[in-house]
């Protein structure tokens, strides 16, 4: 197993080289993991001043839903052409940053495993604990043998580390910003979530998460995701995006925008169509077939686009007055709370 390729950091490593000094790239973290090292990489472009919005993807928190870390690839294939010779996308980029950690946890993404080298869950791994929930899948400290370990209440793994680093040095003192962290493996739906995960209350921020997907329902009235608070489909412990929009809410309060999404790709409905995958090691999380990860792959390119242009233009959802956030609040409030 040491010594088998790694086609997904090998891909990423090539696109990096390729970027050159059009992008900034960053080792953030080593991983060890049986005398081998597993690197973390970040990679930013655009705007480096502090004041300008930023954009940040992130994949491969959990190894065994690799499609994230390839759908995310695949967009920098896209950008590193773009490069080339799209004037406007240029000019974007002068105003903004956009910020990539393609394979959050690389040993998991290597071995193919939901969890780290150490047997735990990063996505059940921060302080938060949750409320009102006590099943197995919401995290556990018991063991590292049984699924959705936790890992030390004590301190945090260091892939964990690795993107609160990021999301500190990136996002937490841009004037508004949004987080997009992909998964798959939750039904038959694709599904856009936002804080909470931890407990049904809702977040400060759910006026401008309803006024985006306002936005959106109106620019693409036929698009497939639902758009929720991940509470309303389970609740957990740990989870990563409640312990940094805490950490970010207790540093600047309302006075600028986080907003992490996490984009839940529904890949039940790849094994709706191909049973017989669910016997293999990523059958469940993963499209197995050429043709459909080719489609998955440009599946979420409007969505990108849409959030990127969402940042640029923000006056009809996250640079609102009072009484626009308390309107936005209520009907939020409606749809999802009621």
């Amino acid at each position: 197993m040491e010594n088998r390729s790694f086609p997904e950091l090998e891909q990423l490593e090539t696109l990096i080289e390729q970027f050159g000094d059009r992008a900034r790239c960053e080792i953030v973290e080593q991983i060890n993991y049986k005398h081998r090292q597993f690197p973390i990489h970040c990679i930013s472009l655009g705007s480096n001043s502090p004041d300008v919005p930023v954009l940040a993807f992130f994949g491969g928190v959990h190894g065994l839903e690799k499609i994230g870390s390839e759908v995310i690839l695949a967009y920098l294939q896209t950008i590193l052409h773009l490069l080339d010779w799209d004037e406007e996308f240029n000019a974007r980029l002068q105003h903004s940053r956009l910020v990539f950690v393609p394979i959050v946890n690389p040993v998991g993404v290597f071995r193919g495993t939901r969890c780290n080298g150490h047997g735990v869950d990063l996505m059940r791994n921060s302080p938060i604990e949750s409320v009102g929930n006590t099943r197995l899948y919401s995290g556990q400290r018991f063991s590292a043998k049984l699924p959705w370990y936790r890992g030390d209440e004590s301190k945090m793994e260091k892939e964990a580390q690795a993107l609160c680093r990021v999301v500190h040095k990136h996002l937490f003192d841009a004037p508004l910003s949004i987080a997009i962290d992909l998964h798959s493996g939750f039904g038959i739906h694709d599904r856009l979530w936002f804080p909470y995960a931890s407990c049904q209350t809702p977040f400060p921020g759910i006026a401008e998460a309803y006024g985006l997907k306002q936005l959106f329902d109106r620019c693409y009235p036929h698009h497939f995701y639902k758009i929720e608070p991940m509470s309303q489909e389970y609740v957990i412990s740990g989870d990563l995006w409640d312990y940094l929009y805490d950490e970010f809410i207790d540093r600047h309060g309302k006075q600028r925008v986080f907003l992490p999404l996490t984009l839940e790709m529904g890949s039940w409905l790849w094994l709706r169509k191909s049973p017989t995958h669910l016997f293999q090691r990523h059958g469940l999380f993963h499209p197995l077939l050429p043709h459909r990860q080719q489609r998955i792959m440009r599946r979420h390119l409007t969505l990108f686009d849409f959030l990127y242009r969402s940042l640029l233009y923000p006056q009809k959802w996250a640079t609102l007055n009072s009484q626009q956030q308390e309107h936005k609040r209520r009907q939020a409030m409606e749809l999802w709370y009621a």
